[in-house]
């Protein structure tokens, strides 16, 4: 089953603390992933300030600066991984580095049925 791991952290936090992660500790995580058999995609994002955000009510068109929400913690990456179940994908994604300064959101990919 595929499982969605997002990385959430404060974006000072994430590259300002002792314990923050290296990209290339990031890198070779990811790595082993791949070598397991278990990483299915992943990347690390731009700052959340080149975020813009898309909105369609009433069939008009919204575009704004900046991330959906206001919030401590900001979307900063994704691990998509291929897990057992929810168990291995938790114990999976307490290994991504981020985790030590922010979260690690884990959920199921729901599987879209197309008519």
């Amino acid at each position: 089953m595929k499982y969605l791991c997002l990385v959430y952290s404060d974006e000072q936090d994430l590259h300002g603390l002792p314990e923050s992660p290296k990209d290339s500790e990031c890198a070779a995580y990811a790595e082993s992933l791949v070598r397991s058999g278990h990483m299915v995609a992943g990347e690390a994002l731009q700052s959340v300030h080149t975020a813009t955000t898309v909105r369609v009510r009433s069939g008009e068109v919204q575009i704004t600066d900046g991330p959906f929400a206001e919030t401590k913690e900001q979307l900063a990456g994704f691990y998509m991984i291929e897990a057992r179940d929810l168990n291995e994908a938790l114990r999976i994604a307490q290994g991504i580095p981020p985790a030590r300064v922010g979260s690690i959101e884990v959920r199921p990919v729901r599987q879209l049925q197309v008519d």
